[in-house]
């Protein structure tokens, strides 16, 4: 199993990054990376979350998804979208 990181703005800001991605590219494309064509990476799939390197070795650059066991992992494996709303809407 995994948990999110122990910062919940950390969660949030990657679930809204997810989100806006799903809806503008029609795949969930990893935004903590930078891509020169987010299209063609989307469509490729690599980077779709749960990514490869997520899937085949359980590491998230996004710490999004820790071991327990790791440096920043929290207790919680939950977040509402209204907790998702406020933590986004507090950082501008």
């Amino acid at each position: 199993g995994t948990v999110f990181c122990s910062a919940p703005s950390t969660p949030a800001v990657v679930i809204k990054g997810l989100a806006e991605h799903k809806e503008t590219l029609g795949a969930p494309l990893c935004p903590c990376r930078h891509y020169e064509d987010k299209v063609a990476e989307a469509k490729d799939g690599f980077w779709n979350c749960p990514c490869v390197p997520m899937r085949e070795r359980h590491e998230c650059h996004c710490m999004l998804f820790l071991k327990p066991e790791d440096d920043f992992a929290g207790t919680s494996q939950h977040i509402t979208l209204e907790e998702v709303a406020e933590l986004i809407a507090n950082m501008d």
